[in-house]
C-alpha cells in the first residue's frame, strides 16, 4: 500500500502553499477568488489531469503504443449548494499512430487504473473522450 503525505501551509488573506516532495504548489486560499493563482476546485482538476496524463505514458509502455504527446482539457461542473463537484467532463488529446481499437483499450486501462480517476469517479459523473491527433 502506497502513503503519501504533503504539507500546507496558508496566511491571511489567503495566500497558500502546498510541498509535496521537494517542490511548492501555490495556491488560492482567499475567501474569494484570485486571478492568477488555482483554487481548490482547479487543483483538483489539475490532479485529475496529472493522473490521466500520468496514465497516458504508463499505459503508452505497457501497451507498446507510441505517442508524441497529450494534452487534456478538463471542465468541472459546481454545484453551489451544498458545494461539490456535480460533474467532470474532458477530453483528451493524443498524438500518436495508434488504430481506434488501440486508443480504445488504452483509454480504458487510463480510467481503470488511476488513482484520482477511481477516486473520483465515487465522487462524481466523469465524463470524456481520447481521440487520436495528428502524429506530425
Amino acid at each position: 500500500m502506497l502513503e503519501y503525505k504533503i504539507t500546507a501551509i496558508g496566511t491571511p488573506p489567503g495566500s497558500a502553499t502546498a510541498v509535496a516532495n521537494k517542490s511548492e504548489i501555490k495556491f488560492d486560499a482567499t475567501s474569494g477568488r484570485d486571478d492568477v493563482l488555482p483554487n481548490p476546485a482547479e487543483l483538483l482538476l489539475a490532479s485529475l489531469a496529472a493522473c490521466i496524463l500520468k496514465n497516458v505514458q504508463r499505459y503508452s509502455e505497457i501497451l507498446k503504443i507510441p505517442y508524441k504527446g497529450a494534452r487534456i482539457t478538463i471542465n468541472g461542473i459546481r454545484n453551489d449548494n451544498p458545494p461539490y463537484m456535480k460533474e467532470i467532463n474532458y477530453l483528451l488529446e493524443v498524438s500518436t499512430d495508434a488504430d481506434e481499437k488501440k486508443i480504445q483499450n488504452w483509454h480504458r486501462n487510463i480510467l481503470k487504473f488511476g488513482t484520482i480517476t477511481n477516486t473520483l469517479m465515487r465522487a462524481c459523473e466523469i465524463k470524456g473522450n481520447m481521440i487520436k491527433i495528428s502524429n506530425h
